[in-house]
């Protein structure tokens, strides 16, 4: 046949060579099969040669311009058959050899795209997930990319994407949970279960859970008050999972949104680690000591959690490592913190604030004898049975060898109490034991706390005050003497910068009201005044103690002692006006340890008291005062009675 075809061509081309006319040579082009019947009766039609040529050749290019892209077709096909066909034998030989080699990343990438279909992404991640398995399959092992490849879809489907906790929507039941587990806390317990209530009406309802409603708690207050603790009754409540993250210390970025791929080592932030720990996406997550958070040339972790704990925006937050969006509208944050001070303000703005501020001798007792009376006897290797003990000897140890907000000390004494008592159950001493006083002295040593008011404030020139620290209210006495000489005014006690200049307030006050309180203005003449507060080792820094100094310099200069009764905290002005002040609670449950029973406040805070629990308000009298004018008549002893016992 190739012959045959070969040799008409030879004919055809010797024919058209033979051709000695120009309409001949035209005519030839009717001869050609792809032109229809039609376009060769035109070409036949033409009489004049010219236009039968120009008209044979415009019908030739376009029949050329056809044969070139049928040509281009032909080609692109064969070759791409040709390398479909070349990459799969290359394909075979490549898994032949791995098989020979025992490495099997072909099934690898297999056994990944199952892992990824059974798991249930959003579509976007599950893109993400199958773009990177098929670059594993492309690449050998041979490549250092194929582990990180590896590693990171290991992450991918850590996360539980479609897992979530069946969430116990009864708001009656979380509050019996709560308050088995923990006493007081009102607050805390009233948002969760008014979290809960909204949940469920708007379930039952058929309304769609808002993703900008997450509940973002942030409990405030010092050591030992529960904090910590209440995240796992909270978790509890709901029945979801509880993952604590201690973010005391953390000064890296990455921490919290993870390292770039890019890097060595990388890995994802700590909250996606706290997805994968508590295998929902729906847990109750504990952010621990967030005040505590640092910053270095790592980046600042705080500005991270802007977004974490924002409502309106986590629930597409995105981790560096993950690259791909987060939902974390389900999960509820539970912060934790000593002080607001430290946090910073666009930080502490997103957050829904708690404030604990300590337990009353009332509450302490009942915690003990409820919560951490039985589980000391269990450290312990006591049985109930074995042991007694009454109110009376658990508030003595509350008062006389404790003096905090919360109730971790308190837990720590008794422990040494029934240590003690263990160490005599396993010496033989007979049971039950029925501890009395002389057993607590015996374990515990000498008392540690007086309550020395009415001691310290016997001579003029002392006054007593109230502070909040670290660690809860604490009561503070105030120490004024004059002496001769030019030195001005001297303060000691480590005082900060707030609290010296309060000092200097105080007495410029003194002095411009001296005739008012009856003060001889010579008495100022070449002398220096020394105002110190004991407990020089603590620094101590706040405008509240204003009119305690000024009461501390008025009752030296006046002769008139502060009564014992009476602790007093505000901020003061040169005018006399008395500032309102915070942490007022605080400060209240502090002189209530103290065996203080009046309380001067200023003016402004006494909406504050509704937050003071109602046995302490009833125990004690509060004089809120707009003036120092005021304050000086609460506090000092009558000028009467004082000249009456001398």
């Amino acid at each position: 046949m190739h012959s045959t075809a070969s040799s008409c061509a030879c004919r055809s081309a010797a024919f058209v060579r033979a051709i000695r006319e120009t309409g001949a040579l035209a005519d030839t082009a009717a001869y050609a099969p792809e032109l229809t019947f039609a376009q060769k009766m035109e070409l036949l039609n033409k009489v004049d040669v010219v236009e039968r040529l120009e008209l044979a050749l415009e019908l030739q290019r376009e029949r050329l311009a056809e044969l070139q892209v049928r040509r281009r077709i032909r080609e692109d096909v064969e070759e791409g058959a040709q390398k479909q066909q070349r990459e799969y034998v290359l394909r075979k030989q490549m898994e032949s050899i791995r098989k020979e080699l025992g490495e099997d990343d072909g099934s690898a990438a297999d056994d990944y795209r199952v892992k990824i279909a059974e798991a249930e992404m959003p579509d976007d991640v599950r893109e993400q997930a199958e773009r990177e398995a098929g670059r594993l399959e492309r690449m050998g092992d041979q490549n250092g990319e194929a582990q990180m490849i590896r590693t990171y879809l290991d992450w991918l489907l850590s996360v539980p994407w479609g897992n979530r906790s069946e969430e116990r929507l009864d708001p009656q039941n979380a509050r019996e949970v709560l308050d088995a587990d923990h006493a007081g806390l009102e607050d805390v317990k009233e948002r969760i279960v008014e979290y809960l209530a909204v949940r469920k009406l708007r379930e039952e309802r058929g309304i769609a859970n808002d993703k900008r409603s997450g509940a973002i708690l942030t409990l405030i207050g010092p050591p030992g008050t529960g904090k910590t603790s209440i995240g796992e009754s909270i978790a509890r409540a709901l029945n979801r999972e509880f993952v604590r993250m201690s973010l005391g210390g953390v000064r890296d970025e990455a921490e919290i949104r993870g390292h770039r791929r890019t890097y060595i080592g990388a890995m994802p932030g700590r909250l996606v680690r706290a997805l994968r720990d508590a295998k929902t996406m729906n847990p109750v997550i504990l952010l621990d000591e967030v005040d505590k958070v640092g910053a270095d040339w790592r980046g600042d972790p705080s500005a991270a959690l802007l977004e974490v704990l924002d409502p309106a925006q986590n629930h597409s937050f995105r981790d560096h490592y993950l690259d791909v969006e987060l939902d974390l509208s389900e999960v509820v944050f539970i912060a934790t913190a000593n002080v607001a001070d430290t946090i910073p303000g666009p930080l502490l703005d997103r957050m829904e604030v708690i404030r604990f501020d300590g337990y009353t001798v009332d509450e302490k007792t009942s915690i003990a004898r409820g919560y951490l009376w039985p589980r000391q006897l269990e450290r312990a290797g006591l049985r109930e049975d074995e042991v007694t003990v009454s109110d009376e000897l658990l508030q003595l140890v509350v008062t006389q060898y404790t003096r905090e907000a919360g109730v971790r000390q308190l837990e720590r004494e008794l422990g040494k109490v029934l240590r003690k008592t263990a160490t005599a159950v396993a010496g033989g001493a007979e049971t039950p034991i029925a501890l009395d006083e002389a057993a607590v002295r015996d374990a515990l040593g000498r008392q540690r706390f007086y309550q020395e008011a009415a001691e310290r404030t016997a001579v003029p020139g002392v006054a007593t005050g109230l502070a909040v620290t670290g660690t809860g209210g604490d009561v503070l006495f105030v120490e004024a003497t004059r002496m001769q000489g030019k030195d001005g005014l001297v303060l000691t006690g480590q005082l900060g910068d707030v609290m010296k200049e309060s000092a200097r307030i105080a007495l410029s006050y003194v002095r411009s009201h001296a005739e008012e309180l009856g003060i001889d203005e010579s008495v100022f003449e070449d002398a220096s005044f020394h105002v110190h507060v004991p407990a020089g080792a603590i620094p101590k820094d706040g405008p509240s103690a204003g009119i305690t100094m000024t009461t501390a310099l008025a009752s030296l200069l006046t002769g008139r002692p502060v009564k014992h009764t009476v602790g007093m905290t505000g901020e003061v002005t040169l005018q006399g006006r008395v500032l309102p002040i915070g942490g007022l609670k605080q400060k209240v449950l502090a002189a209530h340890a103290a065996g203080l029973t009046d309380v001067v406040i200023p003016e402004r805070n006494r909406g504050d008291l509704d937050d003071v629990p109602e046995d302490v308000r009833e125990a004690m009298t509060f004089h809120p005062v707009m003036s120092l004018g005021e304050v000086l008549e609460h506090a000092l002893e009558p000028a009467a009675q004082l000249h009456a016992v001398s």
